[in-house]
């Protein structure tokens, strides 16, 4: 089995929630397209000085969190960071009652150990109130698309 360096990686075993992305069969596989889809222009604006090939989830985490909430379904959680942001993340609830809990950008803040537990749900109505974010996360999710074949 392959390695990966994203939270949660080893438990990622949610399957998409409709058969639009039927070709995705758990967040690894996402995290393997969108591995060659991120880039600085689906970075945050605030962030895009610092993003390079290196570091390609950096400033991706919001964009990321609700384009697999739409691929898994669950609910996007927030851990707050400095300044009034939070860094989004993933939980999906699965038959058997238990969660499958996955934060496809976590590799951004390196050794840095983040909290998953007790942090508010976040809304993509919030988020998109930025015209930015929204037209990043649009533009992610076409690129998606376009490489599952369904442009």
């Amino acid at each position: 089995m392959k390695t990966y360096n994203f939270y949660g990686w080893q438990t990622a075993e949610c399957k998409p929630v409709d058969s639009t992305y039927k070709k995705i069969e758990n967040p690894r596989q996402l995290y393997d397209i969108l591995s060659e889809i991120w880039c600085a222009e689906t970075c945050a604006p605030r962030m895009r000085e610092k993003w390079s090939l290196e570091n390609k989830t950096l400033g991706q985490c919001s964009i990321t969190a609700f384009l697999a909430q739409d691929i898994f379904g669950g609910k996007v959680y927030g851990i707050p960071r400095e300044g009034g942001n939070f860094h989004c993340y993933n939980v999906v609830q699965l038959s058997d009652g238990s969660e499958c809990i996955f934060d496809l950008t976590s590799e951004q803040f390196g050794d840095e150990k983040l909290c998953y537990e007790n942090n508010p749900e976040q809304f993509r109505e919030v988020h998109w109130k930025k015209e930015e974010k929204r037209l990043r996360y649009e533009h992610l999710k076409a690129h998606v698309m376009k490489r599952l074949g369904r442009t």
